[in-house]
């Protein structure tokens, strides 16, 4: 399919170089391999570097205080060399080790079999219809941009449900029904990172920024729930500038819709509305989630809480943090088997365990991925390569007076980019955390800070990129709509959301963390002292 240049209705910025922008993003991202592939790749050529690096003596004064953990007695760290006997035998015992002990993965596991019966009873796809189909007119742009960041914690479910719907709605209320598609796809996409709840990707990132975090620190650990501050008030800002872009940038320049641009008949274009029995389960989920809740904040709330820190008996540190993906699996999976009894979806066990089975069976390509990814990041530690590396870039940092806030505008910049031809969250993190996060660190920021900053990058350009994952199924959708649509349209469609969730999100990011001074999660600290 081509842009068509000929339609009253295209938006401008199609041709010349905003065109081979484009292209060029999209010939960039398919010469790279496969993100497995890229791991693998990595891994070997962090042996071959750790050899040559080992040769020429590379090494760096550690800056870690006389007597810190991890410190050697001569206060130099030098180069660990993979390229040898003794680094073979070191890969051979620890290739299952590096995977198993990998926390992303059982992490990411266990709350994702939670999610999992929310997901396979209906509940999050009816209480997403629900948001979105209940609301007003004047206040449907807003719950669709709402509802659509919420969709992220169950992973597809923004993109194969609540997309479509809201092209639907927007058809139905007479608007243009792209405007509802891009309206749901920036808020799934483009608001990727934000939520009011914690979700799989909490646990995952927070997985990856650990170890990362260790090079400088041996003791240093980062919990799932080091952004969620940060992350609840971001949905607000990205559903009130999704609203506004929608309304005052994107559905202006669409115009009024032509349903004979459609590729298909819109008479058939039916909205499904909740059920009677769909409306009951949602009622009878809120009060399991209401209990669940409850029981939780009796763990952790009063004084003598059986979840607070045993010695201290405060929050940090506690038991209710550290087992945070076990409340996510009780969270999800309560209230999604209560919704499932009530309206039929689930009357057993062995219901329960064929939706945990499904999602599980879907997480293969995930598993092999995290197998390369969790060696790449093993060697790296290994040959002491990334603390280097971290130690000489904050030396350039400082030299170049690059140690204030401002060079977050840098990072989060860097992130975007990246994330333009790599667009999987966890393969950039895994890649990027390793320089980034003890590069930070030494010129004092703390990793939860760090990882906040990152999120921000690693959403805002999700919706510019053809290599997103879900990109192709998205511009199948539009197409229904207006049957020449090409890629280039429907980037030019998203970039203004890119553009303003950029500038609007690092304007709370420095709000919230430098000039209120804010933490980003719960005992998340804003600076790093060694």
């Amino acid at each position: 399919m081509t842009d068509s240049t000929h339609s009253p209705n295209q938006p401008k910025g199609n041709n010349g170089l905003f065109n081979r922008f484009l292209a060029t993003v999209e010939f960039l991202g398919n010469m790279l391999p496969h993100p497995i592939t890229l791991f693998a790749i990595f891994a070997v050529s962090i042996v071959l570097i750790s050899g040559i690096a080992d040769w020429f003596g590379l090494s760096a004064i550690d800056p870690r205080p006389i007597g810190a953990a991890g410190r050697a007695p001569d206060g130099v760290i030098e180069v660990v060399s993979l390229l040898s006997a003794e680094g073979l035998q070191r890969i051979m015992a620890g290739l299952v080790t590096n995977f198993t002990g990998f926390a992303p993965l059982g992490t990411v596991l266990v709350a994702l079999l939670g999610v999992s019966v929310a997901e396979h009873s209906g509940l999050l796809s009816a209480a997403m219809r629900g948001m979105v189909m209940g609301a007003s007119k004047r206040l449907v742009t807003f719950m669709v941009v709402f509802a659509a960041i919420m969709s992220n914690t169950a992973s597809e479910l923004g993109y194969v449900v609540l997309i479509p719907l809201a092209a639907m709605i927007f058809h139905s209320l007479g608007r243009h029904p792209l405007a509802g598609l891009a309206a749901a796809f920036a808020g799934v996409s483009g608001g990727y990172s934000a939520n009011l709840l914690l979700g799989t990707i909490d646990p995952l990132l927070a997985g990856i920024t650990t170890p990362a975090a260790q090079m400088i620190d041996p003791t240093y650990e980062v919990g799932a729930e080091a952004n969620w501050y940060f992350m609840m008030i971001s949905v607000l800002l990205i559903a009130a500038l999704g609203t506004l872009v929608t309304e005052k940038i994107v559905e202006p320049r669409l115009g009024k819709y032509n349903p004979d641009e459609a590729s298909i008949d819109l008479s058939q274009n039916n909205i499904d509305t909740l059920s009677a029995k769909e409306k009951l389960g949602l009622k009878w989920a809120g009060v399991a989630l209401f209990v669940v809740l409850a029981l939780f904040a009796w763990t952790i709330i009063p004084a003598d809480g059986i979840l607070r820190h045993p010695e201290t008996g405060q929050v940090a540190g506690s038991p209710f943090l550290k087992g945070i993906v076990a409340i996510i699996f009780v969270t999800f999976s309560v209230p999604g088997f209560v919704y499932g009894r009530v309206v039929g979806s689930m009357k057993n066990d062995k219901d329960i365990i064929n939706a945990m089975s499904k999602s599980m069976s879907s997480m293969g390509l995930y598993i092999v991925l995290v197998f390369f990814a969790a060696q790449f990041v093993a060697f790296f530690k290994w040959t002491n390569l990334g603390t280097i590396l971290a130690i000489n870039g904050a030396a350039l940092l400082q030299a170049l007076n690059l140690t204030g806030p401002e060079v977050f505008v840098l990072f989060i910049l860097m992130c975007a980019m990246v994330n333009l031809s790599l667009g999987s969250s966890s393969a950039q993190w895994a890649i990027t955390a390793p320089i980034f996060v003890p590069m930070l660190m030494l010129i004092g920021y703390a990793p939860e800070t760090i990882q906040a900053a990152y999120r921000i990058g690693d959403s805002v350009t999700n919706l510019i990129t053809p290599m997103m994952s879900y990109f192709g199924l998205i511009l199948a959708v539009a197409v229904k709509y207006k049957k020449d649509m090409g890629i280039g349209t429907l980037v030019a469609t998203m970039l203004p959301y890119s553009i303003v969730f950029f500038i609007g999100w690092v304007i709370l990011f420095y709000v919230w963390v430098f000039a209120l001074g804010l933490p980003v999660g719960p005992e998340s600290p804003i600076y790093y002292t060694p």
